[in-house]
């Protein structure tokens, strides 16, 4: 006879005490770490717990009997289902605090070096409406939520969906009416697709039978003003594509960059796929200005499938702090390790006398050396592979010894085959830039053996989320 499993604990009356990963709020019970989402550092609450293990609790809000005076009113509609705005409930000035927080814990508890204070983060002036990408979702069966009228009780006649996923739900969409994260025409250009996408009896993807016709939609705005806009159909249905497309043209003329693509796969990666234009450029171009007054701003072309920042303004201030940390004198050679498609590289380039970018993707390494062509840049030189490999003693040996190590990496952070590489080159300083303050403080920890950290300072690029940006410059011990 199987066991009954015994129900999940419902705790009432939790503190909640802390902001922490993934954007989840903190409480303790019974020695045990609870996580939250949605809540706030303040607030009391009742808790029913979804997922229990030895040393933490998982469980959501189902009563909130105090409010914190952190918490302001979220203005999305959205808010509590959508995974994309986790700390809209935060005030503005708190979320940069919980963010500066994350830096200095990280340190602390991961690191566990000496460090100097840490330079007050620097927040966004654009708190809302600061993406430059957006990629959306057509789903023939939208998730329906607590203000849907149930299908059995004569409600909901409209199920077809257009916009995100659900966290952590691969086949289920969330409905979007307003998003607060892309600047206009970004809102009206979505709501006007799914609309004559109804009335003209296209259908909408079904993503556990792999069947129907509109799929996804990619809208990208730039600083120049460009607009673009990248459908994704799921069949090759020439009259279709040729209505849905002719509409977009006749109805948003300002939209400067209109291509689509062909996606019969069984994932929603285009990376492999043709973008095919209909109408304008096959880009975007975003403008960023320079490291340092009356110096020519830089000009990137921006495809379909090509990587930007996707919040252009802290780019710019992310990337000019690691310029600053730096502080080049103008013969210095740089290493930029993971260098994407160049774009810190090519910031400092008129600063140095030379920049040798390292990148593990062959596409990306391509739009860098067109980059630094199209801006007439010509003291970079990009190589790719995997940095473990690539950046060995021949490598070094063959470029020169670098004066200055720029990195970058993903969320993971360096390969411990790089970290020791970086060792045995020895360069005069390193500026990590980091999205992720713990692996970096893991990182920062295995340099420790010959670097200390110098100077720190947060970047806040994406408000109303736990993300935080960190720039750290190590230099050699003497």
């Amino acid at each position: 006879m199987a066991r009954k499993k015994r129900p999940l604990p419902f705790f009432e009356n939790v503190e909640i005490t802390d902001a922490g990963a993934e954007g989840k709020a903190i409480a303790r019970v019974n020695e045990r770490v609870l996580f939250v989402p949605f809540a706030a550092p303040g607030d009391v609450v009742d808790v029913q717990v979804y997922k229990k293990r030895k040393s933490y609790y998982e469980g959501n809000v189902t009563e909130i009997k105090k409010y914190s005076t952190y918490r302001i009113e979220p203005k999305c509609e959205h808010f509590g289902l959508c995974g994309g705005c986790k700390w809209q409930h935060l005030d503005y000035q708190y979320q940069k605090e919980f963010k500066q927080k994350q830096v200095k814990d990280s340190l602390d508890r991961i690191a566990k070096v000496h460090y100097p204070d840490i330079q007050p983060i620097l927040g966004a002036e654009k708190t809302y409406y600061y993406r430059n990408k957006l990629e959306f979702t057509f789903s023939n069966r939208r998730w329906l939520t607590d203000f849907d009228t149930p299908l059995n009780e004569g409600g909901v006649t409209d199920i077809q969906g257009l916009g995100f996923h659900l966290p952590g739900k691969f086949d289920k969409i969330l409905d979007i009416k307003h998003c607060y994260l892309q600047p206009d025409p970004s809102n009206n250009i979505r709501l006007a697709v799914k609309a004559f996408a109804i009335e003209n009896n296209i259908t909408f993807y079904n993503a556990r039978e792999q069947a129907g016709f509109l799929r996804n939609m990619i809208i990208r705005t730039a600083t120049s003003g460009d607009l673009m806009v990248v459908m994704i159909f799921g069949a090759d249905n020439a009259g279709s594509i040729e209505k849905m497309m002719q509409f977009l043209a006749d109805k948003f003329p300002e939209i400067t960059s209109l291509m689509y693509v062909i996606n019969t796969k069984q994932n929603d990666s285009i990376h492999d796929l043709e973008a095919l234009l209909f109408k304008g450029k096959d880009h975007n171009l975003e403008i960023m200005p320079s490291a340092l007054p009356r110096q020519k701003a830089l000009q990137f072309k921006v495809g379909p499938k090509s990587f930007y920042q996707t919040n252009p303004e802290q780019a710019w201030k992310l990337y000019k702090t690691a310029h600053d940390f730096a502080n080049f004198k103008g013969h210095e050679l740089v290493y930029d390790l993971y260098t994407g498609t160049g774009t810190i590289a090519l910031f400092i380039a008129s600063s140095v006398k030379k920049v040798v970018g390292i990148e593990y993707v062959e596409e990306a390494v391509q739009d860098a050396r067109k980059n630094a062509a199209d801006n007439q840049i010509d003291n970079v030189e990009f190589y790719w592979g995997d940095m473990a490999k690539l950046l060995d003693e021949d490598f070094i040996t063959a470029h020169g010894k670098p004066d200055v190590l720029l990195t970058d990496p993903p969320r993971s952070g360096m390969h411990p085959k790089v970290i020791e590489q970086i060792l045995k080159a020895a360069p005069n300083k390193i500026v990590y830039v980091s999205c992720n303050p713990a692996t970096q403080a893991r990182d920062v920890a295995l340099l420790n053996e010959k670097y200390e950290i110098e100077k720190i300072q947060p970047v806040d690029m994406f408000p109303q989320t736990h993300h935080v940006e960190n720039v750290i410059l190590l230099h050699l011990r003497k």
